[in-house]
């Protein structure tokens, strides 16, 4: 795959950034050899680019595939430290757990704003003197709103930004899709690396699965793009289609090709601990049960791991 330098950082990585999130056991729930595997075999056909986080609980998955193929790609990882300790911790069990000796590119978690950065800025110091002693490579955010991406670029210590971003716009939390792609472009403008996610809403516009990666081939601003894949048939399908900048609707792809949605189990309590932690404000309590209003939901999975029972899995 063709390779491209990251904004003003000294990474170069592919268009296509596999996503671990859809493997791991907030969703697809492959077995650690299988997803090794799956990442082990993208990186053998020029995928060089990896997009995870603490919450995703898949560094094993990436660190077993470093042993199958040999073959050390470059690692975005992202986290909630908000404070020296939980940063130290963060990057320490990054570090450990991947079995690597430093970290592409470091990101905070789901960030706001400039308010919300500077919150966590005893964080934000850690890792940028992290960086300093060679630990971390490259310092960004990941975010689901277009006043972030704005604020993003009169930080010069962000160098990396994690959009959300799909033709319809969905996740967009503060925003309309055009807002939001003319923030995008004034960061790339500004030297910012950019790679976008949930370009196909989280799985929800998977039905529209051409107009969807149309949408991000007719954008010219961006560096490379986090896509989840959960087989040999989606890295090889998707590989295609970005070498080629062209759609392929396949048989097999339209085979292939269903709408995933966050189910709840019968055993939910209601508790409302997963409610606190959906920022798309997507779930409620009905009659002692968590209910999902699928309109507002992205499949991210993310709620799961904050339920105690389990209840909650992306389908």
């Amino acid at each position: 795959m063709q390779t491209i330098k990251l904004g003003n950082t000294s990474l170069y990585v592919s268009r296509i950034c596999f996503g671990t999130l859809t493997i791991g056991p907030l969703q697809k729930r492959l077995s650690i050899e299988d997803g090794a595997r799956l990442l082990a075999y993208a990186y053998q056909k020029g995928i060089n680019f990896i997009d995870t986080a603490e919450l995703y609980e898949t560094y094993e998955y990436i660190r077993k595939s470093i042993q199958i193929s040999g073959i050390r790609p470059v690692i975005s990882t992202k986290s909630y430290a908000y404070d020296k300790k939980s940063a130290e911790f963060s990057l320490y069990k990054a570090l450990k757990e991947l079995d690597v000796d430093y970290i592409d590119l470091f990101m905070l978690h789901e960030q706001e704003g400039e308010h919300t950065f500077k919150g966590h800025y005893e964080a934000v110091e850690y890792f940028l003197k992290a960086k300093e002693k060679g630990y971390i490579k490259h310092f960004g955010i990941s975010t689901h709103y277009v006043k972030a991406v704005k604020d993003a670029i009169k930080y010069p210590e962000i160098e990396v930004i994690h959009p959300i971003f799909n033709y319809k716009g969905i996740g967009i939390v503060d925003g309309t899709v055009d807002e939001m792609a003319e923030a995008i472009k004034q960061a790339y403008i500004h030297g910012k690396g950019i790679f976008a996610m949930k370009i196909f809403g989280g799985g929800n516009l998977l039905s529209n699965f051409k107009q969807a990666l149309e949408f991000i081939f007719d954008f010219p601003y961006l560096h490379s793009v986090a896509i989840g894949m959960q087989s040999i048939f989606e890295v090889d399908h998707n590989i295609r289609c970005f070498e080629e900048k062209k759609v392929y609707l396949t048989k097999e792809l339209l085979e292939n090709v269903k709408t995933k949605k966050l189910h709840v189990e019968s055993w939910c309590e209601g508790c409302g601990e997963c409610i606190l932690h959906c920022h798309q404000n997507a779930l409620s309590v009905k009659d002692g049960k968590v209910v999902v209003d699928h309109s507002k939901c992205l499949c991210c999975g993310y709620c799961s791991s904050y339920c105690k029972l389990f209840t909650l899995k992306v389908i």
